[in-house]
């Protein structure tokens, strides 16, 4: 398998990223490839600072960085050489299998799209969070940033892609799907979200249990929880933030632990025909090994076949 990464995406990039792939080496068995994509003297550079034999990986060139901070649709268009152009390029050329960045993720969607394809019948991709639960299970929160402004139908599919994810990723069996909301009563919240609730409550599609509440997320009550993607980053910043603190505080145990999104590595992007992973912006090593790993499961579970059946059928 050629599991591709984007060197040069990320708030340390590439320290980071050079240092995360060389920790995903030493777990991935040599029939794995990693292919660094970004600019070839910053990396062989990066690896000579770390004595590390530059034939362990592949190196492509790429002589363009698209910045966290830039347009996205503007930078893909305009920056063709870019190490997220790049990528999508060489994924769509099936020269690498996976491919992972913690870079601008507009750009990464915008890649996801307009280089690949969405499933048949998908409106929106989105990208999912992973979160604990108190008895040691997942919740899988969705959309966490990339659709800030979904109508009602695309909800509808968020929570179908959950419940695909979570079945044949975190084998759940059943899923049971939730829809965030400020009070558990089917007319509770905004116009979005009544509508949204009209649209699942009688779906057969998947698990749906109704509406849920904030103090949900660490408990049993849902398995996926079904959000815009403007709620759903408010949700997982705050998360991150009260992780941090707990550490600090010297806490521990597996919902401390689970909070922390350096061991997840990073969120596949649903929808699209490939197996591409979104990583955190300010990802350290361990999270950039995390990603790497996560992309090749996703790839060995054939995530993006699951999901075409589950709208096919």
């Amino acid at each position: 398998m050629n599991v591709g990464l984007d060197v040069m995406g990320g708030d340390f990039a590439p320290t980071s990223t050079i240092e995360g792939a060389i920790l995903a080496r030493k777990e991935l068995p040599v029939s794995d490839q990693i292919v660094l994509i970004g600019d070839q003297s910053v990396i062989q550079k990066q690896l000579a600072e770390r004595n590390e034999n530059p034939d362990q990986f592949k190196i492509i060139h790429a002589s363009e960085v698209i910045e966290m901070g830039e347009h996205p649709l503007k930078a893909y268009k305009t920056k063709l050489d870019s190490s997220i152009n790049v990528g999508f390029r060489l994924l769509k050329e099936k020269r690498i299998d996976t491919f992972s960045s913690a870079g601008n993720s507009g750009a990464i969607l915008i890649g996801s799209i307009y280089s690949l394809s969405t499933v048949p019948g998908i409106i929106r991709p989105c990208i999912a969070a992973i979160l604990p639960k108190i008895n040691g299970g997942k919740t899988i929160v969705l959309d966490v940033g990339i659709n800030t402004d979904p109508k009602p139908d695309v909800l509808y599919q968020f929570a179908i892609l959950g419940s695909v994810y979570g079945k044949y990723i975190y084998n759940i069996k059943n899923p049971k799907v939730g829809l965030l909301n400020i009070g558990e009563e089917e007319k509770k919240g905004n116009l979005l979200s009544q509508t949204a609730y009209r649209l699942m409550k009688d779906s057969k599609d998947f698990n749906f249990i109704g509406n849920v509440e904030g103090r949900d997320f660490l408990s049993d009550k849902a398995d996926v929880i079904v959000c815009d993607g403007f709620t759903g980053n408010v949700v997982i910043k705050l998360v991150e933030s009260m992780q941090g603190y707990m550490s600090k505080q010297g806490l521990e145990g597996h919902v401390v632990e689970g909070l922390n999104y350096e061991n997840l590595g990073g969120t596949p992007v649903l929808g699209i025909d490939s197996s591409v992973v979104v990583g955190h912006g300010i990802a350290s090593a361990l999270a950039i090994k995390n990603m790497l790993l996560l992309t090749k499961e996703i790839h060995k579970a054939n995530l993006s076949e699951k999901i075409f059946n589950g709208f096919k059928n």
